[in-house]
């Protein structure tokens, strides 16, 4: 098979690129901009393109199909080239269904812990010695790409968003993928830029659920009184399998699940993900894994990437970074490391980055998201702003959108010297960004405050 990606440097593309490339495609791509670490990772395996841009030559007649990545514009020329030979023009979540229509389908959806989940049920997949394929949203532990597709694997585990699947495909991934299993884990307005009111983002999950294949699963939280209306909606003809939380204590800053008189101690904390392993224990359950058995392997989970990640700590301090940005996970993360630390005072940083989060209209959203931090800091980079063509606003509008008193940084240089500053004794720092706050080295400050 002779594959062409048009933006091959994102990061689910690129992924996707060598797991083909491993599968043994002939694999070519093209793209305008290329960044680490897909540089190095395209390089390793031969198809790192020989030059940035755009090369409507490499769209020939014999190739198999065209995989067309978020990043290219509707008129991108290779695009329009491809489109006038009548070739197979994929988004990246169709092709991995083509690639997976015979095997069963894990799909992990939701507006939060989609990647926590889905490293979960790789882990304990893993421990348990099973074949699977898989697309995850971050670099983990124990796995060299986060996309993986062979012939034989007969289950792929897929984390899947709900934003748009390409530039001419207007459907949200989750959508493409036709789960077995399919997993919600809440629903929380985002991508307020694709789905202008909450009502048009629950109809996303909605029409999710209605594509989980006929006598498929479906597993919920029902903490989450949304996504219960939306299942008790719902006439889809699957089996509905609910979860809420486990039995636990919190014992020297350990959190230990407690099942059928077993003490499983992990290596996480925080409710959400308790949550987020429920949702996991009941998508290895479908697997033929015992609940003994998830938690036995689950003991061993340290999380992934960027997820309540542990930067540094001392005998009284911790220094934790989290992608946390919108409304749900900023006040999840932050309830998570307070009832982890009752007795520490937390200071929280929040960098407003994504296109919802810094509309002025969205920003009430968050009000009430940090009341349980003792200190909290938003951060918006004033170039962050120029960079999506916003209009900036005072802190003024942000302190009045949290509905509480907080310190407001616009320049990175100004943030990093407030931080430096400050005192850790009995204390941890929160930094919770999809960004990355304007090139603050986390490690360095780590190094300075620790």
């Amino acid at each position: 098979m002779r594959i062409h990606f048009i933006a091959i440097g994102g990061a689910a593309m690129h992924n996707l690129a060598i797991a083909l490339h491993k599968k043994g495609f002939e694999v070519s791509g093209s793209d305008d901009v290329l960044f680490e670490p897909s540089v190095s990772r395209l390089r390793k395996h031969g198809i790192l393109p020989a030059e940035n841009g755009w090369y409507p030559e490499k769209i020939t007649s014999d190739l198999d199909a065209v995989i067309l990545g978020m990043h290219a514009r509707i008129d991108n020329p290779e695009l329009l080239k491809a489109q006038e030979l009548g070739l197979k023009l994929y988004s990246y979540p169709e092709y991995v269904y083509e690639q997976s229509k015979d095997k069963q389908r894990i799909v992990i959806g939701g507006s939060h812990g989609k990647t926590t989940i889905t490293s979960m049920i790789l882990h304990a997949l893993q421990a348990a010695g099973k074949d699977f394929d898989y697309l995850v949203g971050a670099q983990l532990e124990g796995f060299d790409t986060m996309v993986k597709l062979t012939a034989e694997a007969p289950v792929m585990v897929i984390e899947g968003d709900e934003y748009l699947a390409s530039p001419i495909d207007r459907r949200p991934k989750f959508h493409l993928y036709k789960a077995n299993v399919g997993i919600i884990s809440g629903i929380a307005w985002d991508h307020i830029n694709v789905f202008p009111t909450f009502q048009s983002y629950i109809d996303q999950f909605k029409i999710f659920i209605d594509t989980i294949e006929p006598g498929g699963r479906l597993i919920y939280s029902a903490d989450d009184e949304v996504l219960n209306q939306v299942v008790a909606e719902s006439a889809a003809s699957v089996d509905k399998l609910p979860y809420t939380l486990p039995e636990y204590v919190i014992e020297d800053g350990v959190t230990t699940i407690i099942s059928e008189g077993k003490k499983y101690p992990l290596q996480v904390f925080g409710e959400h993900n308790l949550l987020n392993m429920q949702a996991a224990r009941l998508a290895c359950e479908s697997q033929g894994i015992s609940t003994a058995d998830f938690y036995s392997y689950i003991t061993t989970f340290k999380g992934a990437a960027r997820r309540l990640e542990l930067v540094g700590k001392n005998d009284t301090a911790s220094l934790f970074k989290d992608f946390a940005h919108s409304p749900s996970k900023l006040s999840a993360t932050i309830h998570a490391v307070k009832t982890q630390f009752p007795q520490r005072k937390l200071i929280a940083c929040i960098e407003l980055h994504t296109f919802s989060s810094l509309n002025k209209e969205f920003l009430a959203e968050y009000a009430g998201t940090m009341d349980e931090a003792d200190e909290a800091i938003v951060f918006i980079d004033n170039k962050t702003f120029e960079q999506k063509k916003m209009e900036p606003y005072p802190a003024k509008v942000v302190e009045d959108a949290f509905a509480r008193a907080i310190t407001f940084f616009n320049q990175p240089a100004a943030l990093k010297t407030y931080l430096e500053s400050a005192e850790l004794l009995n204390a941890n720092l929160l930094m919770m960004s999809s960004g990355n706050f304007g090139g603050i080295d986390l490690i360095e400050l780590k190094n300075k405050i620790l």
